[in-house]
């Protein structure tokens, strides 16, 4: 791809992550709450040190932030089996509805979008997955 067309699909990315972020009616979270229940969703518990990695956050930020979690009864901590100073947070099966129902209610409104699209444009959609898929693969390497 030429740098121009990867600016625009860069614009692209970032005009439709303001839409798809926006999608969801149920459950309203902030942003950084919803990450860090998407990323137990999708990592399995981890340690409040690697949260603040994947998050982005500072260590009293994060902190403040399962705390706060927690107490809405989405993250629980224990003990590291491994090593019983750290502690591991992970997602209740409050923080796992959380996610499904997300999940289902962007499912449900990005199928109205589509729905918009002529067929050539849902096929053209649909041809992009796989490359989007080794996109974030590539990423995550």
């Amino acid at each position: 791809m030429q740098r121009a067309q990867v600016d625009a699909l860069t614009t692209l990315i970032e005009d439709f992550n303001t839409l798809f972020i926006r999608l969801p009616m149920v459950q309203r979270l902030g942003f950084s709450a919803l990450s860090v229940v998407h990323t137990l969703s999708r990592r399995g518990p981890m340690r409040l040190t690697a949260l603040t990695t994947t998050e982005q956050l500072t260590q009293p930020a994060i902190t403040s932030l399962v705390q706060r979690l927690e107490e809405d009864g989405l993250v629980e901590r224990r003990p590291d089996p491994t090593d019983g100073r750290a502690v591991l947070v992970s997602l209740t099966a409050a923080g796992a509805d959380v996610v499904r129902s997300r999940h289902a209610n962007r499912v449900d409104r990005l199928a109205q979008l589509i729905a918009g699209l002529d067929a050539s444009e849902q096929a053209a959609v649909a041809a992009a997955m796989p490359a989007l898929a080794r996109i974030i693969e590539l990423g995550a390497a």
